[in-house]
């Protein structure tokens, strides 16, 4: 980041630290990836009190995502490790909460959405770190909205709904159906917000490419 110099024209460069608060949030939120996993996976799945665990995890990391973003602004933080860190903490718990969620369901359908999000959520994160540096793809209303419905169907799955017994059993049967139906809403955003992204990517590098040829 550059301040420009008010009074001789000069431009004095100042690239905040990659030591700061956001980036600490950022790297913690990378280390509990392969603890919450395990967390979710005690027991194949269905240790009440380690998928509970892995809940709470799962929540810290959400939270704590909205709070460095926050702080990175507000306080001009923002770094080029950040900006590599952050979308990699953010697809990597969501990745292993698909894939462990595939693996204690073991259905065709879990399998197929997971491989289709993964699919879609790292091409777009690659992308955006490689190809697209020169070219600015602002985040569209429906990935936000899919990044927020994949949260709360994620974190919701991730409880133990259909291991409780007593009263909680019939509880944790409507909110498992509620969750699946977030997770299909959240499928749906993902593919039409991958579709959005491609399209203004290719309709940006054609624009770029018309400019120099002309």
């Amino acid at each position: 980041m550059s301040v420009e110099g008010t009074g001789s024209g000069s431009t004095t460069a100042h690239e905040p630290s990659n030591w700061n608060v956001p980036n600490a949030l950022t790297t913690l939120r990378i280390l509990m990836v392969p603890i919450y996993g395990w967390a979710l996976l005690v027991d194949g799945g269905e240790s009440v009190l380690w998928r509970t665990v892995a809940w709470g995890l799962f929540v810290f990391a959400m939270i704590t995502d909205k709070i460095d973003g926050d702080i990175a602004r507000k306080r001009n933080l923002i770094t080029d490790f950040g900006k590599i860190a952050d979308p990699i903490a953010d697809k990597a718990i969501t990745g292993m909460a698909f894939i462990g969620l595939s693996i204690i369901m073991d259905t065709w359908w879990m399998w197929t959405i997971t491989i289709v999000v993964l699919v879609r959520e790292w091409a777009v994160t690659l992308l955006r770190l490689s190809v697209l540096k020169s070219v600015v793809i602002a985040a569209a209303q429906s990935g936000k909205w899919k990044t927020v419905a994949q949260a709360g169907a994620l974190g919701l799955l991730t409880l133990p709904l259909l291991e409780v017994d007593g009263w909680l059993d019939v509880p944790g049967e409507v909110v498992w159906v509620v969750a699946v139906a977030l997770l299909v809403v959240a499928f749906a955003l993902t593919l039409w917000s991958g579709y959005e992204f491609f399209r203004d990517v290719w309709k940006q590098r054609h624009s770029i490419r018309k400019t120099s040829a002309d």
